[in-house]
């Protein structure tokens, strides 16, 4: 499946997720940042590839960026978490 997320106080704007099942569990196939600190974000993409949106979610929810309440890793987050509703 394929999704996106509208950012909410980071620079990137736009979360783009794609999902697939393997072994019957849904697990994070790609993940594209538009905005914000491409390589950071590029990073972020590959660390998250073949982890459950649960597991993310437990490792980056809350992360702050700076003075800011939020971060591209905790908007990260938050997707996953719609994305599981």
């Amino acid at each position: 499946m394929k999704y996106q997320y509208q950012t909410l106080g980071t620079c990137s704007k736009l979360i783009e997720i794609e999902t697939v099942v393997e072994n019957g569990k849904e697990v994070i196939k790609e993940v594209a940042f538009t905005g914000g600190c491409n390589g950071n974000l590029q990073g972020i993409g590959a660390l998250v590839k073949g982890m459950t949106p649960e597991e993310v979610i437990k490792r980056l929810e809350g992360l702050k960026c700076g003075n800011k309440p939020t971060s591209c890793p905790d908007q990260l987050s938050k997707a996953l978490k719609a994305i599981i509703k």
